[in-house]
């Protein structure tokens, strides 16, 4: 009787226990108050932060000389500027550096240093290579492709394209930096140098909190993981500019044929690399998932001809492009001919203006500059 009455009330338990069991409705809710307690934590911590930063940056205490061993009040701001030009300083930006940085965001985040052209080592067993490195708009930016006067022709074949062309000196040289390069650098170079005090990894869904301040503003971003941001600037003969972003921008390597592919885009010019806006054009002018094409290696879907013939450079065509920023460099904008062979942008100057400037530049999406700011100058 003992046993029957035990067993009886093992199996009521048991079904209490049952029916008071979390629905996924609460496990969700639970989980999202969990989430919003530690933005909360994160939120108070940053706005001390923030207010720190902005108390040094108005006291000036970023440089603090010593005056221990002085025997008359030193020249404060004779002092500061010594301090300031001793933790900028870089050996000359021609020559071998002793110091190879991962990309041009490590070499901002260490030195600071102007714009200009210095060696970079994304990967420790690789040879360093010269890359100019843009310090506008924030910084840190390693430029892959810049066109300025036509003085280098961009039509090029697959090893040139696979290795890399054009001039490595001055402030408007052309250049392609390399495919192998490149794939080397948006592999190894834009996600292993985030400090780990900038960035949270949640343990729900495999999503990254993205917090920085800018200047003392605060900003929140839930973002997918991801590894780099693209900046294309373009420029017409009017002297008009405008940009794009893209977000986790990669190709694969040389066996994958350096197939292109990016997340979200965002800014002013458009998104052409999609295609443009109008869906029934973008499954042939589309150069998402597309490989790369060179004059000798043609890997478009244009099946009656050579999108990287009758265009004159290498790019990663579809049946042809949206956007080709390697095409013939027309003086001008304006030009006429069988093919839309010009440095375009579908979505701001159309396929028959060609720009005067182009540049395509990345560093880590989740960069943030040595004061915690994520803009520095020119921003």
């Amino acid at each position: 009787m003992k046993t029957v009455f035990a067993t009886l009330l093992l199996f009521l338990l048991r079904r209490v226990s049952a029916s008071y069991r979390s629905s996924p409705e609460e496990e969700c809710r639970r989980e999202l108050l969990e989430l919003r307690s530690s933005i909360g934590s994160l939120q108070s911590s940053l706005l001390i932060g923030a207010w720190q930063l902005r108390n040094l940056r108005e006291h000036n205490h970023f440089y603090r000389p010593s005056t221990e061993h002085s025997s008359s009040p030193p020249n404060l701001n004779k002092t500061m500027k010594s301090a300031e030009l001793k933790t900028t300083a870089l050996p000359k930006t021609s020559g071998n550096l002793i110091v190879y940085d991962q990309d041009c965001s490590t070499l901002y985040n260490r030195a600071q240093p102007p714009s200009g052209f210095y060696r970079i080592r994304p990967r420790s067993d690789m040879e360093p290579f010269l890359v100019y490195c843009d310090m506008t708009h924030g910084g840190g930016w390693t430029v892959v492709q810049r066109r300025r006067n036509g003085k280098v022709d961009f039509n090029r074949d697959w090893e040139e394209y696979k290795s890399g062309f054009g001039h490595f000196k001055e402030k408007n040289d052309e250049f392609w930096l390399g495919n192998e390069h490149i794939y080397t650098l948006l592999k190894e170079g834009m996600f292993s140098n985030i400090p780990p005090e900038c960035d949270v990894y949640l343990k729900y869904r495999r999503r990254i909190l993205l917090f920085a301040f800018y200047y003392g503003s605060l900003e929140f971003r839930l973002i997918l993981p991801g590894e780099n941001l693209m900046r294309i600037d373009l420029m017409d003969w009017n002297g008009q500019r405008t940009y794009a972003f893209y977000e986790n921008f990669r190709i694969s390597d040389e066996k994958g044929k350096y197939r292109l592919q990016f997340g979200l885009y965002s800014g002013k010019a458009g998104d052409a690399l999609s295609g443009g806006s109008h869906m029934k054009d973008q499954w042939s002018i589309s150069h998402n998932g597309m490989p790369f094409s060179t004059r000798d290696r043609d890997h478009d879907r244009y099946l009656q001809g050579s999108c990287a013939k009758e265009n004159k450079g290498g790019w990663w065509y579809n049946r042809c492009h949206a956007a080709n920023l390697n095409g013939k460099f027309y003086r001008n904008g304006e030009y006429k001919g069988t093919h839309d062979n010009g440095m375009v942008w579908l979505t701001w100057r159309g396929l028959w203006n060609s720009l005067r400037h182009t540049s395509m530049k990345v560093r880590p999406l989740l960069f943030m500059d040595s004061l915690g700011s994520g803009a520095g100058p020119g921003e």
